[in-house]
């Protein structure tokens, strides 16, 4: 059967049980869009820039755990999809971004809107395509979806040209091996020996869980392996939701924010079990400081990662759901009562959290109210930008049901907050859904309240305005003798501007208003704001200082002062 190329896309798409794609139209895609006339089955949903749609697929990606595909055509479409695709590699989530080229004929002229797409996003990828021929686009199609999917997951571009979405070709699918099934290597089920061994001997343990048991599924074979060892485990930024909150073995995050006690139990630790993350800096903080008396067991699908930051004595290659349940078997549960009391002294010494006293909205508040809606119903999911308000919510939300924090980890992009609560509020329509937003990067996205308005997504957002760049400022306060610059950052009257939008909000200032507000929001048929007037000169602590490790993290000043 012969059929447009722009309507084999669309097959393809729907073989590949694709249901909702993100995207702008364009010249060089419109063939494509005129063929979603007659595909109704795939919902289009118009965001207001490509970058949103880039980070709209990420977030349905991470919460449905399908391929996210968002759109866009030639030159400026392509070149804004960047951002959003960079943060997908750096997060391991999987998406296919179809972009629209200048006509075959045309390419390499400089023609209007031509750029190389693959050229540019080729460092940002699992992999690109140039798609030369329609008899190719179902057979490309498939194998994208493939590498989105294989191994570590991440971001595949196609580009296309005009002229190939509008050529007539057969609609051929091939059968693919999908390889999900595969067992794991001899080799790998040695390592899990050794693991279990090291796992059994060791007197002061700790698991350090990351996004990769969220993106393999292997919360409850993590679980289920804390549970039978006695291990207490630690969450990544990312791992957040893959471990549950209020379990009695959980110790929250690590890292430059994360826990005070965490912290210091990963530097105490004779042992740390790696499960699905990285080691990044993030994490660590100065690697030669990091674990100094630790062995390290090391989980990560991809080869490259394991022992790529710090040494590694057993490495263990494969899927966590299938590595963990392999390695659970193995080992037996064992008391650890010095080290469990040590870290439980450390917890009441060092309790890390704080909310300052005086009249002054703080965000810790808002969002310690906050948990109180996501424990009435623990299927809602958070979705964070990036900043001060992104490590307050990691630090007092707690997350007991898997998958409910989507967050920008690796690449950190402000403004993912409102494009990604877009892609999750679709992905899972009958989920609550919460945008925690700062004013910065609320205001590079702010256009995407149409979208949400449009589409009906009933989107629950948090913007807190504390007139700054706060992460910036803070930073600039502790490191660069409060030598503020370029930090003071104005903006619109937020509820003018949402009600503009068709979206109704909310002001709130006074510690009285915050739950009547929130339960205002969660109690309304469709999408919500509430502006939070806060601190501004509020910090982040815990925190780890530039070129410090672990050991050296610093404290909250109202917490070691008693204050608070």
């Amino acid at each position: 059967m012969k059929l447009k190329g722009a309507e084999i896309m669309c097959e393809t798409l729907l073989r590949e049980g694709v249901d909702v794609v993100f995207g702008y139209p364009g010249g060089a895609i419109l063939p494509f869009y005129d063929a979603l006339w007659g595909y109704p089955q795939l919902r289009h949903i118009l965001v207001r820039h490509e970058q949103a749609a880039a980070h709209a697929a990420d977030g349905y990606a991470r919460v449905t755990g399908k391929v996210g595909v968002c759109l866009a055509t030639s030159g400026p479409g392509a070149t804004n999809l960047v951002t959003g695709i960079m943060g997908a590699k750096a997060d391991s989530v999987p998406m296919v971004a179809i972009t629209g080229q200048v006509a075959r004929t045309a390419l390499g002229s400089e023609a209007f809107q031509e750029c190389d797409t693959c050229s540019i996003t080729a460092p940002c990828t699992k992999k690109t395509y140039m798609v030369m021929s329609a008899r190719d686009l179902a057979p490309t199609i498939q194998e994208a979806f493939q590498v989105a999917q294989e191994g570590r997951p991440g971001p595949v571009l196609i580009d296309v040209p005009r002229d190939v979405q509008l050529e007539e070709a057969d609609l051929e699918f091939s059968d693919m091996d999908r390889g999900r099934n595969a067992p794991l290597s001899r080799e790998t089920l040695q390592h899990v020996s050794d693991a279990a061994r090291l796992i059994n001997d060791a007197e002061r343990p700790v698991i350090i869980s990351g996004h990769g048991i969220l993106a393999s599924g292997a919360h409850e074979e993590l679980r289920e392996l804390a549970e039978s060892t006695g291990i207490p485990v630690i969450t990544t930024l990312l791992g957040l939701s893959g471990f549950p909150g209020n379990h009695p073995l959980s110790l929250g995050m690590l890292g430059m924010h994360g826990m005070y006690w965490a912290n210091l139990a990963v530097d105490q630790a004779d042992l740390l079990i790696g499960l699905a993350m990285r080691f990044d800096d993030r994490v660590t903080g100065r690697t030669s400081g990091f674990a100094p008396h630790a062995r390290i067991i090391h989980l990560d699908i991809e080869p490259t990662q394991v022992g790529r930051n710090v040494p590694v004595e057993v490495p263990l290659v494969g899927d966590a759901k299938k590595v963990l349940s392999a390695l659970t078997p193995l080992v037996h549960y064992k008391e650890r009562l010095e080290w469990m009391g040590y870290i439980d002294s450390l917890r009441r010494e060092h309790p890390s959290l704080s909310i300052p006293n005086g009249h002054k909205l703080q965000v810790q508040h808002v969002l310690r109210e906050m948990n109180e809606l996501l424990e009435e119903d623990d299927r809602t999911v958070v979705v964070t930008g990036v900043g001060q308000h992104q490590m307050w919510a990691a630090q007092f939300l707690s997350f007991n049901r898997s998958n409910t924090f989507v967050s920008s980890g690796g690449l950190g992009a402000m403004g993912f907050e409102i494009p990604a609560a877009m892609g999750v509020q679709a992905g899972k329509p009958d989920v609550p859904v919460w945008s925690i937003a700062g004013d910065g990067g609320f205001q590079m996205v702010s256009q995407e309240l149409a979208t949400i308005a449009e589409e009906r997504l009933p989107v629950k957002i948090a913007l807190f305005n504390n007139g700054y760049l706060g992460m910036v400022r803070q930073w600039q306060e502790m490191f660069f003798e409060n030598h503020l610059k370029a930090v003071p950052i104005s903006g619109p009257d937020y509820v003018k501007l949402s009600e503009a939008y068709g979206v109704p909000a909310l002001r709130v200032s006074d510690r009285e208003e915050v739950m009547p507000a929130l339960r205002q929001a969660q109690a309304y048929d469709g999408p919500f704001l509430i502006e939070f007037i806060v601190d501004p000169d509020a910090n982040v602590y815990p925190m780890v200082p530039p070129g410090g490790s672990l050991a050296d993290t610093i404290e909250d000043p109202l917490v070691v002062n008693g204050a608070g």
